[in-house]
């Protein structure tokens, strides 16, 4: 049963193709292109509630319909790739689970403005179907709503990812500043290193010279001759005092 509704999906997919014109195709690649790149959902054509196996298929016909080799538009393989992208995201049980958090928080936000615009409203009949919930799910499911949700999102993805590249960019200056300090760091060891090296190769001669001036000492050296030392007649002088001739 399985494989003949497979076969089914095959030759209603083969057909509609055949239908689809390049000025067609070429539409859909713009489309994929100027989608919001943060939104897989939004690559794909797909509600926010949609299942893996909706995200397959709707890949599955997208993807078909824009292949390089079927389209003939410049940015044909790039919009292939988007979808791919897409789908990639969507069928990741972490990623999916991020968009859909989000969207889970553009609706909380979008409910709340709701109700701060209908506390303005005195009409009691609205209110009462308010308190009920009717009117919130009837909302929902409007095309308004969804319009709203669809921008609500895009918003709080885009604060995400800001964020996300803000601590991205604290952490790669952090690392930068840790590997800087690191490459001081060696450079102040390979530094103390070498000098320790040339001090340990000068270290005979500075025995040698230190030998030689232990063994000369004090001594006069041969040939040299030393002024005499004038005597004082005053102890207490520090200056000295050429001696008085007398008489």
């Amino acid at each position: 049963m399985g494989e003949t509704s497979s076969v089914n999906d095959d030759l209603l997919l083969k057909n509609f193709f055949a239908e689809v014109s390049e000025v067609e195709r070429d539409n859909e690649v713009v489309r994929i292109l100027s989608c919001f790149k943060l939104n897989p959902f939004e690559h794909l054509k797909l509600s926010f509630d949609s299942s893996i196996d909706e995200v397959k298929k709707q890949y599955r016909k997208l993807s078909l319909m824009v292949h390089p080799d079927k389209c003939k538009h410049p940015q044909a393989k790039e919009a292939f790739g988007a979808l791919a992208k897409a789908q990639q995201l969507l069928l990741d049980h972490n990623e999916r689970d991020y968009l859909l958090s989000q969207v889970n928080s553009a609706k909380d936000e979008l409910r709340a403005k709701r109700k701060k615009q209908l506390k303005k409203d005195t009409a009691s009949k609205l209110k009462s179907m308010v308190e009920e919930g009717k009117y919130d799910k009837q909302y929902e499911q409007s095309e308004e709503f969804q319009k709203e949700l669809k921008i609500k999102v895009r918003e709080l993805l885009t604060e995400q990812e800001w964020r996300r590249r803000k601590m991205q960019m604290r952490i790669s200056e952090e690392e930068g500043r840790l590997k800087k300090d690191e490459e001081e760091q060696k450079e102040m060891w390979k530094r103390k290193r070498e000098h320790e090296e040339q001090w340990e190769g000068t270290r005979e001669q500075r025995v040698s010279s230190w030998r030689d001036f232990m063994k000369g000492g004090k001594k006069t050296k041969k040939g040299e001759i030393r002024p005499p030392k004038l005597k004082t007649e005053d102890p207490n002088k520090s200056y000295v005092q050429r001696p008085v001739k007398r008489g």
